[in-house]
């Protein structure tokens, strides 16, 4: 996939899946400015710029993340919302702050860092959005409630701005992974079938796509990427 000379943000870069999608974007020709919370792990290619300490759960600090990403890259042509967290919790004998919690991460900073790439985006002319749903969240299981919720409140984000947007040049599409293939995932799993799992490079291909031009048709759409689970 040929991304070269677009210009990439990548929320949740220190993450496995992340990290994936910055690699794959560095390797297709674009310059990423990658962002997170934690210390970003540093990577060797002039094309990357690293925003570590972000909370993008903060319209501030997400307005000016991008504000800044904009002047170093020169504007922008897409967003690659990944950041998120996993709790599994029953609702009996559960907390609020697990329901806060997982709409914070998953959905809030989706929607703030959305918010403030919009005015570099529509000044693309090619501008597009992805956003990281789970397959968890069509139906939800015993635990899942929070998690399951907070991601179809993704699904529906990318729904309503695809509308939004489909006249201004800007595409907005959700991938649905299953259970993607990370050390923590191994670790809380070990009895599981890791080679049903699907990687995160595997994953970052087809974000890639959604991020190429030959994308350009493809809008408001949630698209499993389930691996053999």
């Amino acid at each position: 996939m040929n991304l070269q000379s677009k210009r990439i943000a990548v929320t949740g870069a220190a993450g496995s899946l992340g990290a994936a999608v910055v690699r794959a974007a560095l390797d297709a020709g674009a310059t990423v400015a990658a962002i997170d919370h934690a210390p970003i792990a540093a990577v060797d290619s002039k094309n990357l710029h690293e925003f570590g300490g972000v909370d993008l759960s903060s319209a501030e600090a997400a307005e000016k993340a991008f504000t800044t990403i904009g002047e170093k890259l020169g504007g922008l042509d897409a967003l690659v919302n990944v950041a998120g967290t996993f709790r599994w919790e029953k609702l009996e004998g559960g907390k609020l702050a697990t329901w806060d919690l997982l709409f914070n991460v998953n959905l809030r900073t989706a929607v703030a860092a959305s918010m403030a790439a919009l005015p570099l985006l529509v000044r693309s002319r090619s501008g597009r959005i992805v956003n990281v749903g789970a397959a968890g969240a069509v139906k939800a299981a015993t635990g899942m409630g929070a998690y399951a919720a907070s991601k179809a409140g993704v699904f529906k984000l990318t729904e309503a701005l695809a509308e939004e947007l489909k006249d201004r040049g800007v595409t907005v599409n959700a991938i649905l992974p299953t259970t993607i293939d990370t050390p923590a995932n191994r670790k809380d799993m070990p009895d599981a079938d890791f080679s049903r799992w699907v990687k995160p490079e595997q994953i970052a291909d087809v974000i890639l796509f959604l991020l190429s031009d030959q994308a350009q048709a493809v809008t408001g759409a949630l698209i499993p990427v389930a691996g053999r689970t």
